[in-house]
C-alpha cells in the first residue's frame, strides 16, 4: 500500500512509538535495532497504525537511553547503519507507514565533534560559544555560577578544569547548545533537511520549549527564583518566546517539501494556551497534550482536558494529540491500577502524583486487573477523539510497568544521579514479548539488555494473536475501525458533540459515531438496542449494560 499525498495526514493519524532498543533484536546482542523494526513491519501493518515515531538511533554513549546525541546524521553501530536505516524506512512506506524520528536539539551529547572541539578549545573560544560555558565562582572560580539542579538531580553545571562550568539541564554528558548561535542554528537546519532528503515524514522535537535561554543575570537568579518563575518569556530557561522564532524556521523547512513534514513538539508548559503556540501553522503543526498523562480516571477529568484542548486546537489551527503512555512516564495500565492516594503520598506529589512512588521503589499494590480494564476503556475513549492519537510500544499487549528491576541492570541516568531515590523510567523500556520463550521472548536470539519478567510470557505477541478478547487484538479493531469511520465525510467533518450520560459516565458524538465511556458508575450504563460496533470490556454479557471500567463505541 502506497502513501498517498495528503498534506494533512498528521491530524488524525494513529502513531505508534517506537523505542528502538527495546522493540526488535535482529543481530543477537541484546539490543533492538533498525533490523528489528524492518522485520516487523508485517505486524505494525496488521495492527493498523499511519505512522511510527522512532525514539533516538544516532551514534550516543547511551548516558540517557540515546538523547545523549553523538552525531545528528548518523545510526548507532550498535543499531545498524544507514542502508539499514533507508531499508527501513522503505518498507514502512510500502506497507503505508510514515515516519516520524527524533530531534534532540536542546543538549548534544558529551562525545559530539563540536562539544570536544569546545574542551579542546578554551574559554572565550569560537567553538565554546556553540555551547553555554560560564566562568566559575569564587576566588579560583571552582564554584558552580549558581545552585541550579538537573533534571537528573546533582548540578546543573560541569566544572572543565579550567575555571569555566558548561550547563546541562539533565545529565553531563548532556551538554547544552547556545541557539542563539547562528552557526547551532544553521546546523540543525541541515540535519533537518538531512533526514528529510531521505524520507523522513516528519520530526519529534524533544524538550521543545527549552531551546532558548537567557542567562545575561549576574548573578545569575537562584534555584528558588527559577523554580518561583513561571514558565513564559520572564523565566530564564523555558518557554520564552524567542524559541518561537527557531520554530518559524524549521517550519519554512518542513514547508520546501512536498508534502510538507510535519512536527510535534514535547513541550511541558504550565499554561495550556502556551503550548498551542507551538502547535500553530507557522511553526511544528503539534504539540503533544499531556494533560491526560496527569488526570485521575474520572470523567469530570477527562472531560475538563478534552474541552480545553480541543478549544486550543481549533484556536491554532492545530489538531490535538491524545497520549497515555510514553517512553518517560509510567505505562497507564500501571497507572490506573494503583490505589487512591493516602495522606502519606500527599508529601511525595510531584507533576504525576502518587504515580511517582513507583519511581522512588515503593510501589503500592497495583490491582492489575482494574488497571488493565481502565487502559481498555480509556483507549477506547481517546480513539474516539477528533485529532491523532500516539501510542507507545507494548500498550497494544496491555503491558504494565516493570517495578521490580534490579539495580545493577538499570540505566536511567535518574537512578544514578538521585543515588537511588528514583528508580527512572526503566521499567517502560522493558524490550517487549513477542513469544512466549526462547532467552529473549523472542525479542531476540540473545538475553535483552534489560531483563523481563516472568510474567512477560502472558502478554507476548504470539500469545496475545491467537486470543480474540485480547489487548492487542482488540487495538486491530480499534485502529480498523477507527480508519473506517475516519474516511466517511460525516464523521471527518463532523464536531464533537456531547452528549447527557449517567454520573460516573461521558458521552460524546462525532456525526453518527458515539463514543460511550463507563468511568465509575458501579451500576453500568444501560446501552441501546443496537449491537455496539466495539466494546472494551472482555464480556459485555446479555444484559446490555456497559460496566464500570469499559467503553462502546456505536452506530447511530
Amino acid at each position: 500500500m502506497a502513501l498517498d499525498r495528503n498534506p494533512d495526514w498528521w491530524r488524525d493519524a494513529a502513531v505508534y512509538q517506537i523505542y528502538p532498543r527495546s522493540f526488535a533484536d535482529a543481530n543477537g546482542d541484546g539490543i533492538g535495532d533498525l533490523a528489528g523494526v524492518t522485520d516487523r513491519v508485517p505486524y505494525l501493518a496488521k495492527l493498523g497504525i499511519d505512522a511510527v515515531w522512532l525514539s533516538p538511533f544516532y551514534p550516543s554513549a547511551l548516558a540517557d537511553g540515546g538523547y545523549d546525541v553523538d552525531d545528528y546524521c548518523d545510526v548507532d553501530p550498535r543499531i545498524g547503519t544507514l542502508a539499514d536505516f533507508d531499508r527501513m524506512v522503505a518498507a514502512l512506506h510500502q506497507a503505508g507507514i510514515r515516519v516520524i524520528i527524533d530531534i534532540v536539539p536542546n543538549h548534544s551529547g558529551s562525545g559530539h565533534r563540536w562539544f570536544k572541539e569546545a574542551l579542546a578549545a578554551g574559554p572565550g573560544s569560537p567553538a565554546r560559544a556553540r555551547y553555554i560555558f560560564r566562568d566559575g565562582l569564587g576566588p579560583d572560580r571552582s564554584q558552580a555560577p549558581s545552585d541550579w539542579r538537573g533534571m537528573f538531580g546533582g548540578s546543573a553545571w560541569e566544572p572543565v578544569g579550567d575555571g569555566q562550568f558548561y550547563l546541562h539541564l539533565f545529565d553531563p554528558a548532556q551538554p547544552d547548545w547556545n541557539l542563539d548561535n547562528p552557526e547551532v542554528r544553521a546546523e540543525f537546519v541541515r540535519v533537518l533537511r538531512f533526514w528529510s532528503d531521505k524520507g523522513v515524514d516528519g520530526f519529534r522535537v524533544d524538550v521543545a520549549q527549552s531551546l532558548t535561554k537567557d542567562l545575561s543575570g549576574d548573578p545569575l537568579p537562584s534555584a528558588a527564583e527559577v523554580e518561583a518563575t513561571p514558565a513564559g518569556p520572564g523565566h530564564p530557561l523555558y518557554d520564552r518566546d524567542e524559541v518561537h522564532d527557531i520554530y518559524k524556521e524549521w517550519r519554512r523547512v518542513f514547508n520546501s517539501y512536498d508534502p510538507p513534514r510535519a512536527g510535534v513538539g514535547e513541550v511541558w508548559v504550565d499554561d495550556p494556551a502556551r503550548r498551542a503556540i507551538y502547535a500553530g501553522p507557522e511553526e511544528l503543526g503539534q504539540a503533544f497534550n499531556f494533560d491526560l498523562l496527569l488526570a485521575g480516571f474520572g470523567a469530570a477529568d477527562f472531560r475538563r482536558v478534552i474541552e480545553r484542548d480541543l478549544d486550543l486546537a481549533a484556536a491554532t489551527g492545530s489538531s490535538s494529540t491524545w497520549v497515555l503512555s510514553n517512553h518517560d512516564v509510567i505505562r497507564h495500565a500501571s497507572r490506573y491500577g494503583l490505589p487512591a492516594a493516602t495522606a502519606a503520598d500527599q508529601q511525595e506529589r510531584t507533576t504525576q502524583g502518587r504515580e511517582w512512588l513507583i519511581r522512588r521503589g515503593r510501589s503500592p499494590q497495583e490491582d492489575t486487573a482494574l488497571g488493565l480494564a481502565r487502559a481498555r476503556a480509556a483507549t477506547l475513549a481517546i480513539m474516539a477523539l477528533p485529532g491523532s492519537v500516539y501510542l507507545y510500544q507494548g500498550e497494544e499487549l496491555g503491558l504494565r510497568e516493570v517495578t521490580d528491576l534490579p539495580d545493577a541492570a538499570r540505566q536511567d541516568p535518574a537512578f544514578f544521579r538521585s543515588e537511588g531515590y528514583e528508580v527512572g523510567r526503566d521499567g517502560a523500556r522493558v524490550p517487549l514479548p513477542w513469544a512466549a520463550g526462547g532467552p529473549s521472548l523472542g525479542f531476540g536470539p540473545a538475553a535483552p539488555h534489560l531483563p523481563q519478567p516472568d510474567w512477560y510470557k502472558g502478554y507476548a505477541v504470539a500469545v496475545e494473536d491467537a486470543d480474540p478478547d485480547s489487548t492487542l487484538n482488540l487495538y486491530r479493531r480499534a485502529l480498523s475501525v477507527r480508519r473506517q469511520l475516519l474516511a466517511r465525510a460525516d464523521v471527518r467533518e463532523s464536531e464533537l458533540v456531547w452528549l447527557d450520560a449517567p454520573e460516573g459516565a461521558m458521552q460524546f458524538r462525532r456525526g453518527p459515531w458515539r463514543c460511550l465511556v463507563n468511568f465509575t458508575n458501579r451500576e453500568g450504563v444501560a446501552l441501546p438496542g443496537e449491537r455496539p460496533v466495539l466494546v472494551s470490556a472482555k464480556d459485555l454479557g446479555d444484559n446490555r449494560v456497559l460496566g464500570e471500567a469499559a467503553t462502546a463505541w456505536l452506530l447511530d
